[in-house]
């Protein structure tokens, strides 16, 4: 299985426990997107790119199939997988992801918190008014990578502040952080970029078994956009958790690569 990493994020990210993966008796591969951590930027990159770093990944491995999953910004990017590489591609699964920029009938914006809006709004701008953006919170994080957890408190609805309280966690998100921009803040700002440019592919070419997770209460991603995704790709199963948020996508990771599993 192939776990995609949120935004920012980095190899480092949220994963269950290697006793967890023991029983399910999966292998778990993670690596960073391009502009974070050890990887080279890939300038102009879509979401859809992440297809053919995955298929190399896999090749280089000796791997013909497997199933993805991604949380938060790496939702879209596990649905692209899906989309763009069916025959390889067993299910796969998005944890409070984004939809797709312009979604018809979707208010895009609606329940986001005002930190989110001001950066996608940045992004439709472009790479420039992204750095600019975030360049102050990048140098924040290298000089105290704990500071960005905390600084999220304001912005957390109930059910994240209790994740968030776990100190592993707390410090599992800080090392993740850390690494996400220990060279620029490039992958955290064309990963926004990505986002909110065409994606390359369209929802409703997933062919393969999709499962959609979000907290009810999420204000990160908010839960209509996985409603949105649910509405358009075949067949998907559609998971709203009312009483979690966007981190408790990290606590149902265990129960998700069971289904995954499955195939």
């Amino acid at each position: 299985m192939f776990l995609l990493h949120g935004t920012p994020g980095s190899r480092l990210g949220p994963c269950p426990r290697a006793s967890v993966l023991y029983r399910l008796g999966v292998r778990l591969i993670t690596y960073d997107r391009p502009g974070y951590g050890l990887s080279d930027r890939r300038i102009g990159r879509t979401v859809a790119d992440v297809a053919e770093d995955v298929a190399a990944i896999a090749d280089a491995l000796g791997i013909g199939c497997f199933a993805v999953i991604g949380r938060s910004g790496g939702g879209p990017h596990a649905l692209a997988c899906a989309a763009l590489l069916p025959d390889r591609t067993t299910r796969v699964a998005a944890l409070v992801p984004l939809a797709p920029p312009g979604a018809e009938g979707l208010d895009w914006f609606h329940g986001m918190t005002e930190s989110n809006v001001a950066e996608y709004t940045a992004a439709q701008t472009g790479y420039h008014a992204m750095m600019d953006l975030l360049s102050p919170a990048v140098e924040r994080i290298r000089e105290d990578p704990t500071r960005l957890v905390p600084a999220l408190d304001d912005d957390l609805p109930e059910p994240d502040r209790h994740v968030i309280a776990d100190i592993g966690i707390r410090t599992m998100l800080a090392d993740n952080f850390a690494e996400a921009v220990r060279r620029s803040a490039a992958g955290w700002v064309d990963d926004a970029v990505a986002f909110s440019s065409p994606w390359g592919f369209e929802p409703e070419s997933i062919s393969v078994p999709t499962l959609l997770w979000h907290g009810g209460a999420d204000v990160f991603s908010p839960v209509g956009h996985s409603r949105w995704l649910g509405q358009r790709i075949p067949g998907a199963r559609v998971v709203i958790q009312e009483g979690a948020a966007h981190f408790g996508a990290i606590q149902v990771l265990p129960d998700v690569l069971t289904w995954l599993s499955a195939a």
